[in-house]
């Protein structure tokens, strides 16, 4: 449906079609035009040519005949010139054949009255002994005459002859050439009109019958409606080019100003991305940490007449919501943990309970002895070893949630940590609650345990977990922390792959690190220097982090 400000402006101009039709139909016209007239005068050029040698070669055979060299001697040499000349003129069908005498005057002429008369126009350059030829006005008009001498038995110039075809005859013979050129001329206007014709239909098709305006106005709506989604877009062709771009997707993705028309290999992006964007993971939907950002991206096809003619791919930041997701993941690993605690608390309260029934006392002394005993150990190995409330906390409900698994958490005998020792103590919680997350998940059987080691030393504070699970694949090892995609590495890894990107985010943000290595399971390695420090590269969040590094 087109615009109905196309169908107004084509009720007050002219169509993009027809004005191109009229502009090449005009310089079609002009070229034609200017072409024929200038086959025109050359033609001309070329009978004036033709007529001045065909009067010099007639005014040559007159200048040599005997006859008329010697009728110079004659009392009345025009009594032998003249029909001499006049036969021929009729022969050569010349206008007229003139001979006179070194003085100029005629001894023969086509009109008898001019015979005895000087000649009208100049001839000095035949008297001179020279050839003349050229176009003149005399009594019988303008005429392509040659003049040329006569030569008497001495070599003296006796007189000459003057030989002219009238110029009207010329013309009446061109006149004669012009509708072959006119045919020509014709023919090929007529091939370039058509020409023209679809040419302009072409460029009215492939337009869609948009003009000029219509056109420039649809690609600034294009522009507006591309900024004004919130939603990042980004485009590439079959090529793999940049073909579109918003504000938001520049952003989301740091992209340089000017990368419309740039490869995708050109951007500067890690190789993970790269393949998503290209459609390499095989998965329309991925979840990709970018510079700090958790981005949700769809990666559509872009099909025009059923064939494919590039991609399209829509970014969507995700930060708010996955931070609100994993607080809420916190609230929720709480909320169990209290309900295991619960649970536990009803089962062993039932036993209690039982064994006063069955009256048991000394059984249920020793058993209210045994509990007490286990939880006050857990309490003084982590209220003994960390002040930090928010930490403790942490590690106690994590303690829950094994015991719940039926697994144990361990804190590791140089664990050391001081209220107030960190002030960012949220990237600390976030790396020792992914890190315990992980391990937890990573035991494929009951009665494995967690090792927790949370170190404060003179650079910055040391996080260490152990498990007794499998341990990481080796070559897994690499790419554990840098994933961040739904990818191949990542859902090997389970929903782990996030988390894990999450926390190397969370230390390369401080400056620090993290590692991962084997040692009858899988140990973790995170470091978070005192003092906050940029990355040098962005955040560093999407560079891949090495095995052994820091270890």
């Amino acid at each position: 449906m087109q615009p109905a400000v196309g169908r107004a402006a084509r009720r007050c101009r002219l169509s993009l079609a027809t004005q191109m039709l009229i502009v090449q139909l005009v310089i079609l016209a002009i070229t034609v035009g200017a072409g024929a007239a200038v086959t025109v005068y050359r033609a001309r050029q070329q009978l004036d040519r033709y007529h001045g040698q065909r009067c010099l070669a007639i005014a040559e055979s007159v200048a040599a005949m005997p006859a008329i060299r010697h009728a110079f001697d004659d009392p009345k040499p025009s009594a032998t010139i003249q029909p001499i000349a006049e036969a021929v003129r009729q022969a050569s069908e010349a206008t007229f054949v003139v001979v006179a005498n070194n003085r100029g005057i005629r001894h023969a002429h086509p009109d008898p009255w001019k015979i005895g008369r000087p000649l009208s126009t100049d001839p000095s350059p035949a008297l001179a002994g020279h050839t003349y030829i050229g176009v003149q006005t005399g009594t019988l008009g303008r005429s392509v005459r040659a003049k040329v001498p006569i030569y008497g038995d001495e070599g003296t110039i006796l007189g000459l002859v003057s030989v002219g075809i009238l110029t009207e005859h010329v013309v009446e013979q061109l006149w004669r050439n012009v509708p072959d050129i006119l045919i020509y001329l014709s023919g090929a206007l007529l091939l370039g009109a058509s020409a023209a014709a679809l040419l302009a239909r072409r460029v009215k098709r492939q337009t869609f019958g948009l003009e000029p305006a219509e056109i420039g106005r649809l690609v600034e709506q294009r522009e507006a409606m591309l900024e004004g989604i919130r939603e990042g877009v980004i485009g590439f062709d079959d090529q793999r080019r940049v073909t579109l771009v918003n504000d938001e997707a520049r952003r989301l993705l740091d992209l340089p100003q000017r990368c419309l028309g740039r490869e995708l290999t050109e951007l500067q992006l890690p190789d993970r991305l790269v393949d998503v964007l290209s459609g390499a993971a095989h998965d329309p939907d991925e979840v990709v940490l970018r510079r700090g950002r958790v981005l949700a991206l769809n990666w559509m096809p872009v099909r025009v007449r059923g064939e494919d003619t590039g991609t399209v791919i829509t970014l969507r930041d995700r930060t708010e919501l996955d931070t609100l997701t994993r607080e809420l993941d916190g609230a929720r690993s709480t909320t169990d943990a209290l309900r295991a605690q619960g649970h536990e608390f009803f089962n062993k309260l039932h036993t209690v309970a039982g064994l006063l029934e069955l009256e048991e006392y000394d059984e249920a002394k020793q058993f209210l002895s045994r509990t007490t005993a286990a939880h006050e150990r857990l309490a003084d190995q982590v209220s003994g070893r960390i002040s930090e409330p928010a930490l403790a906390a942490l590690l106690v409900a994590k303690s829950a949630a094994a015991a719940e698994r039926g697994a144990e958490l361990r804190i590791a005998e140089g664990t050391r940590f001081c209220a107030g020792d960190d002030p960012d103590v949220s990237a600390l919680l976030t790396v020792v609650g992914n890190l315990t997350d992980n391990a937890l998940e990573a035991l494929d059987t009951a009665g494995g345990w967690v090792e927790v080691l949370v170190r404060r030393g003179d650079d910055g504070t040391l996080v260490r977990v152990r498990d007794s699970g499998p341990g990481v694949a080796p070559e897994l090892a690499r790419e554990v922390f840098s994933q961040g995609f739904t990818t191949k590495v990542a859902r090997s890894a389970g929903s782990r792959g996030l988390g894990l990107a999450l926390t190397r985010q969370a230390c390369i943000r401080r400056g620090g690190w993290a590692d991962v290595h084997n040692e009858e399971g899988a140990v973790f390695t995170a470091f978070l220097p005192h003092a906050r420090t940029e990355a040098p590269s962005g955040d560093g969040a999407d560079e891949p982090v090495g095995s052994g590094v820091g270890a």
